[in-house]
């Protein structure tokens, strides 16, 4: 039997398992898709402590679900990444809710916040919130498509995971990365590419260096 056929037989074997509700079957499916739901979570918010609850919540979500689960099929991580998309959806909806309650109250006094003011001379930290700010520039369905991709989805699971025809996909993916690097316009490279210096610094390095003799003849003789 092929690699193929093999992973055919795991899917169908874990798909099984997961309709029936089987503990092993579930714990597979986390470490199968855990991380993915996990880092597709963080990308969305930004937080840490909220795309926990984005994996929490996915899970329970799936196992609720668990008698969906068609017996044939491959891989379940785009079922389980199309969960983690609602979860994080519902959750951005309840956390616009909160703000808007919040914002009605009467405003605490200022206190100085030192966690923030060290947060802000970190590079990581820095490049984190541009990209985080490019990407709330986006479109909501340009930006799930791209969080779906760096979450390691195919453009036809991501296509599954979101429910919209795979040119969706191309055209949404190829808008989003556009934009967003536009946005950054160069000074934080999205992940996986290199990052860019500026044209001054790179004239700078091609030049070749010269040398004069302190106190010398000139290098044109008159």
């Amino acid at each position: 039997m092929g690699a193929a056929g093999q992973n055919r037989n795991v899917s169908s074997c874990l798909r099984a398992g997961v309709r029936a509700g089987g503990p092993d079957a579930f714990g597979a499916l986390f470490d199968e898709c855990g991380r993915a739901v996990y880092n597709y979570a963080f990308r969305a918010t930004g937080d840490w402590s909220v795309a926990e609850d984005v994996v929490s919540l996915t899970f329970l979500e799936a196992w609720r679900r668990r008698e969906r689960v068609t017996p044939d099929g491959g891989s379940l991580r785009p079922w389980v990444l199309g969960i983690a998309v609602n979860v994080t959806r519902n959750l951005a909806r309840a956390s616009r809710r909160y703000r808007a309650a919040m914002s009605r109250l009467p405003p605490p006094p200022d206190v100085p916040d030192f966690a923030d003011e060290l947060a802000a001379r970190m590079d990581d930290a820095a490049r984190l919130a541009a990209v985080r700010a490019a990407l709330r520039a986006l479109r909501p369905g340009d930006r799930e498509v791209l969080l779906c991709v760096w979450s390691g989805l195919g453009d036809a699971e991501v296509a599954e995971a979101l429910g919209v025809p795979v040119g969706t996909v191309h055209s949404r993916l190829s808008r989003a990365r556009r934009r967003l690097q536009a946005h950054l316009d160069g000074t934080h490279p999205l992940p996986g590419q290199r990052e860019r210096r500026p044209a001054a610094d790179r004239d700078k390095t091609n030049q070749a260096p010269t040398s004069r003799r302190r106190g010398g003849p000139s290098e044109n003789p008159p």
